[in-house]
C-alpha cells in the first residue's frame, strides 16, 4: 500500500470541499531545483512550536547561499536568531520545523518540513520530510534590498493595540504557522505558508481577524493542520522598516462562508481570535520595494 503523503486533518478538509489529489508533488526529499532554489534566498520564513505547542514563527536572513542542501533529505541554514528573537529558544535539535523558500521578485515558492536534526553557534540543521512546490497566485511582487538589521527588545502585546490593527488592516501579506499538533503523527508536523492578497484583505474587529481562504493547491494544509489543533501564528513583515508583528490565537474555518461580500474572490473564511502578540522594529537586514505596475495576483 503507497503511504498518503496527507495526515487526517488534510484529508478531512479535502473531503469537506470535495477535493480528489494524490499528492504526487510531495516528496520525502528535496528534488535538485528546490535545492539549487534555497540556495538563492536572502531570508527563510521559518516555524516551530514552543514548550505548550504553540505554532511559532521567525525570519532568518543572510546572504545568498546562507541556506545550502548537502543532500536531497538535509537542509543546513547558516544562519540562527538573534538572542532576543522570542522564537530562538525552540529551534532546537528534535523540534518540528516548517521552512517556506520564497522570491518576491520571481513569486516562486517552494515549502519544506522536517525535524531540526542539529543546532550550532554557526547554524541549523534540518532532516526533511516532506517537499513541495506552492503556484504563485497571490503573492504581491516585491524587490529585496540590503539594510542594516538594528533588532529592539520584543514589545509584548495582549491582544492587538492600536498600531497592530493599522498595520494588519493595511497588510498585503503574512505568513502563517500551525501544526498537526505531533511530529510523530502519519505525515504531520509543523508547517509555514504564505497568505497573500489586496491590501486590506484581512477583516480587523477588535482582537479578532477574518482572513479569505482562496484557491490554491488542494493540499489544505494549513486548513487541516488547523482541523487538528487550532493554534496558529501569523508573521506579518513591514517591507519598508524590516519590523515584524507576531500574533497568536485560536482559529476557526467558516466553511459555508464561500461568497460573503467584501471577500470577493474567497471560497471560505477562517478566523483568529488573538491572545497575544509580540512586535519586534528593525528586526530585519532587508527592506523590499514594491515593483510599480505588478499587483502579483
Amino acid at each position: 500500500m503507497i503511504r498518503s503523503p496527507f495526515h487526517a486533518g488534510e484529508l478531512e478538509a479535502q473531503g469537506r470541499t470535495g477535493v480528489q489529489t494524490g499528492g504526487g508533488a510531495i516528496r520525502d526529499f528535496m528534488p535538485d531545483q528546490h535545492r539549487a532554489f534555497f540556495a538563492l534566498l536572502p531570508f527563510l520564513p521559518v516555524a516551530t512550536t514552543d514548550r505548550d505547542g504553540w505554532p511559532e514563527a521567525t525570519i532568518l536572513t543572510g546572504q545568498p547561499g546562507f541556506i545550502a542542501s548537502p543532500d536531497p533529505r538535509s537542509l543546513r541554514i547558516a544562519a540562527i536568531p538573534d538572542a532576543a528573537d522570542p522564537v530562538g529558544p525552540y529551534l532546537v535539535p528534535g523540534a518540528g520545523v516548517g521552512v517556506l523558500g520564497i522570491d518576491l521578485g520571481t513569486r516562486r515558492r517552494n515549502r519544506a518540513n522536517g525535524v531540526i536534526a542539529s543546532r550550532g553557534a554557526d547554524g541549523i540543521q534540518i532532516s526533511i520530510h516532506q517537499s513541495f512546490g506552492n503556484c504563485p497566485q497571490y503573492i504581491q511582487v516585491r524587490d529585496v534590498l540590503p539594510a542594516e538589521a538594528s533588532p529592539g527588545v520584543p514589545e509584548l502585546i495582549d491582544g492587538l493595540d492600536g498600531p497592530a490593527r493599522k498595520w494588519i488592516s493595511m497588510a498585503d501579506t503574512f505568513f502563517v504557522a500551525s501544526s498537526s499538533g505531533s511530529v510523530t503523527r502519519s505525515a504531520g508536523g509543523v508547517d509555514i505558508s504564505h497568505r497573500g492578497g489586496p491590501a486590506g484583505f484581512i477583516h480587523v474587529d477588535g482582537d479578532t481577524l477574518t482572513i479569505p481562504d482562496f484557491r490554491g493547491n488542494r493540499y489544505f494544509n494549513t486548513l487541516g493542520n488547523l482541523l487538528l489543533d487550532p493554534r496558529a501564528a501569523l508573521l506579518f513583515v513591514d517591507f519598508g522598516s524590516g519590523d515584524l508583528l507576531h500574533v497568536q490565537g485560536e482559529a476557526e474555518i467558516l466553511w459555508e462562508s464561500g461568497g460573503t461580500p467584501g471577500f470577493e474572490g474567497a471560497e471560505r473564511l477562517w478566523s483568529l481570535r488573538v491572545a497575544r502578540a509580540w512586535r519586534r522594529r528593525g528586526a530585519l537586514a532587508l527592506r523590499w520595494s514594491t515593483r510599480t505596475g505588478d499587483a502579483g495576483g
